[in-house]
């Protein structure tokens, strides 16, 4: 049996710092069953990882400025609706002093999400409840403390 090369991919943990630290998630306006995401992609052909992961923030969400703290993990996972194989690596990146709390950003240019409307917000740590796709699954990796509530413990 042969099987195709996984899709590299890129996502990022965006923290603010507050009394508790704060994760930068979205939704897609208009299509709620994608659920709540963290910004996430594919890396392009001669891009670095820190560079994918900077675009797709960009490209999502419309923020500029943010900073990276490091790689956390890659994932090796299956696409949930494909069955595809992907390796993601999960990035912590810093967000810029003054980020809004939340705005709606409609994403510009050629690529797949052109057109998309994503809500994006803040939400403090730890979330009462997972990502779409485990998306929060590595964020234990920042602090223990930030690990998703009970509905993630199995």
């Amino acid at each position: 049996m042969i099987t195709s090369p996984p899709r590299i991919r890129v996502a990022a943990y965006i923290i603010r710092p507050r009394t508790r630290p704060e994760l930068l998630i979205f939704e897609h306006v208009g299509a709620p069953e994608a659920g709540r995401q963290v910004p996430a992609g594919g890396v392009e052909a001669g891009e670095s990882l820190s560079e994918a992961v900077l675009r797709e923030v960009t490209e999502e969400t419309g923020l500029t400025g943010v900073t990276i703290v490091r790689a956390l993990t890659a994932e090796d996972k299956p696409h949930p609706g494909t069955g595809q194989p992907r390796r993601t690596t999960y990035f912590h990146l810093a967000a810029p002093i003054g980020t809004a709390d939340d705005w709606i950003h409609r994403v510009e240019g050629t690529g797949g999400d052109t057109g998309m409307t994503f809500d994006c917000r803040f939400r403090a740590l730890p979330l009462p409840r997972p990502l779409a796709d485990d998306q929060d699954a590595w964020l234990g990796l920042i602090d223990p403390a930030l690990t998703t509530g009970p509905a993630r413990r199995k």
